[in-house]
């Protein structure tokens, strides 16, 4: 199946959290990507939340690979801010391996945020995102 951000916004979180734990890390991507929130996962509100959060707070993130980090594309304005480290390591979910995004040395704002994420398709990464250690939501990046 290719996976595309409208379809996983119709998928449910238990499909979600299979779907994540059964893709490879794949490579760590390089430049930028849309970004797709799925909150509320497999419930009638998920597209509405995305498009709300697509318009007004989270557009994508920008890969730098050669640096090992990255920025967040946000607001209605399109301010790149929010920068993350990248790495490889093990899942707080399952101990694979996943690319991680971690904002602990790198944000105020964002200090307590880790997201986490795999590729499940050409240039389509399936991410989850914690904040501490409770995960919160998914979200889907397109290079």
């Amino acid at each position: 199946m290719t996976y595309t951000p409208e379809n996983l916004l119709t998928m449910s979180s238990s499909s979600l959290a299979t779907l994540f734990s059964h893709a490879p890390a794949g490579p760590i991507p390089n430049g930028s990507a849309q970004g797709t929130a799925i909150v509320a996962p497999g419930t009638a509100f998920t597209s509405d939340i995305a498009a709300f959060i697509n318009i007004f707070a989270w557009q994508g993130k920008i890969f730098n690979a050669e640096k090992m980090a990255l920025v967040n594309n946000i607001t209605v304005f399109g301010l790149d801010a929010i920068l993350a480290h990248i790495s490889r390591g093990p899942s707080w979910i399952d101990g694979k391996e996943c690319i991680v995004l971690d904002y602990s040395q790198t944000s105020v704002v964002a200090h307590w945020v880790r997201d986490e994420m795999r590729c499940i398709g050409p240039g389509v990464y399936l991410g989850r995102v914690f904040w501490k250690e409770r995960h919160l939501i998914y979200f889907s990046l397109r290079f």
